[in-house]
């Protein structure tokens, strides 16, 4: 049954899974206004349909890591891409914000498995070179759906109201369910019977942190997606409400930022295997410091303007298209007998702290641009902090083991 794990039909699939995240926000963002005017709610409230999201995301992704490494990665992920395709109907039925918020909460728990597990199938089948060099151009291929998202999600706005962008959602994870039950083999060969159990779950955990090297990954990812998050938080509201664009000529600018992102993940998985994973976070980090560091002056001189906004943040993805693939290939990689586990810890934090920063930016919306551009940069300069004091001069691993089996095999030392 099934295709093998590196076919390029599965590794689409693979593809649309890890999809599944960034399209569930990015798709209805032309929306949030719509959805404010709609239920007679303020913009925090609105917001909560997108930081709740990703509080749950966070939060279920420990679980759903550790599941798919006692179970297998095929049972978890039709379980979860099932519960995610109920709640985007559910989504779509929504008669209040608190329905809204909540639907969102649901489908935030089956979308959180594909992202997961998806990271875990890839490090059962590839070692970690290969594996960022296939997260990177994955991330460009990605990136087309999060790009067209806000575009086609403008238009459904303008046209079918809010509403239409969940019937959309709920086609896409339709079609994930089915791709998964027809075409995706089991990876894990090698199930841990124990995984999600509390004590072993808290036991890899602790294992993993110990690692210095582990938790400079992790935390990159957590800034720099934390940065894109407040970007996907406060831009809709500063085009559409400040600068005064239309929800369909919103999703051009978002797309514009997307292009930005894919230019990285093209340059990072053609590059990976000459530069090095290290070097391409170190470069991708210096490109997200510009790009924010950028916009905080142009509104910080009252020059706002949809170009004086974007083109900073096209620096900013094209740094995280090289920061964000790198590093979880390099966090996860490093534990392939727990890579499920490896990738729910950087996924909870990662989204944990995305959530933060997006709730603090829609708290902070004053129709300024500043909010966005403050939480953009201060991400930005923390990336690179956490480079230069955590990973840097940490040792690269290739297997770290288990908390039963630490046979660590170090590579060589960072310089």
């Amino acid at each position: 049954m099934g295709l093998k794990p590196t076919h390029i039909v599965v590794t689409i699939l693979i593809t649309m899974l890890t999809a599944l995240g960034p399209l569930s926000t990015d798709l209805y963002l032309p929306a949030l206004p719509n959805i404010q005017n709609s239920f007679d709610t303020d913009v925090p409230t609105v917001q909560l349909t997108l930081s709740v999201y990703m509080v749950a995301f966070a939060v279920c992704q420990l679980f759903v890591g550790a599941m798919s490494d006692q179970f297998g990665r095929r049972k978890v992920l039709l379980g979860s891409t099932f519960i995610y395709f109920l709640a985007s109907i559910l989504c779509y039925f929504a008669g209040s914000i608190e329905e809204l918020i909540a639907g969102r909460l649901l489908q935030a728990i089956g979308a959180c498995g594909g992202i997961v597990i998806a990271r875990a199938v890839i490090r059962d089948v590839y070692q970690p070179v290969d594996a960022a060099k296939l997260m990177s151009h994955m991330g460009t291929v990605m990136a087309i759906a999060p790009a067209a998202g806000p575009i086609l999600g403008g238009v459904v706005t303008v046209y079918f109201g809010w509403q239409g962008n969940f019937v959309m959602l709920s086609a896409f994870g339709g079609l994930c369910l089915l791709g998964i039950y027809g075409l995706l083999e089991e990876t894990n060969t090698n199930p841990d019977p124990h995984a999600i159990k509390p004590r072993r779950m808290m036991r890899n955990f602790r294992f993993m942190l110990s690692h210095r090297a582990f938790v400079g990954f992790m935390l990159a990812c957590l800034f720099t997606y934390s940065g894109l998050f407040a970007w996907i938080s406060g831009s809709a509201f500063v085009f559409i409400e400040v600068i005064g664009l239309r929800p369909d000529q919103y999703g051009y600018v978002f797309a514009g930022m997307v292009v930005g992102y894919m230019i990285g993940t093209q340059f990072g998985g053609r590059t990976v295997k000459t530069l090095g994973m290290r070097n391409l976070i170190l470069f991708g980090a210096c490109l997200e410091i510009f790009g924010g560091g950028v916009m905080l002056m142009m509104v910080l001189s009252e020059y706002v303007t949809v170009y004086s906004i974007l083109l900073p943040m096209v620096f900013y993805a094209a740094g995280m298209g090289m920061v964000l693939p790198n590093s979880m290939a390099s966090a996860v990689g490093a534990f392939p007998k727990m890579a499920g586990a490896a990738s729910s810890l950087m996924g909870c934090m990662q989204y944990s702290g995305a959530a933060f920063v997006g709730l603090a930016v829609g708290h902070s919306f004053n129709m300024t641009a500043f909010p966005m551009a403050f939480a953009i940069a201060v991400m930005g300069g923390l990336t690179i902090a956490s480079y230069a004091f955590v990973i840097r001069g940490s040792a690269e691993l290739k297997d770290a083991g288990t908390p039963d089996e630490p046979a660590s095999k170090i590579i060589e030392d960072a310089v």
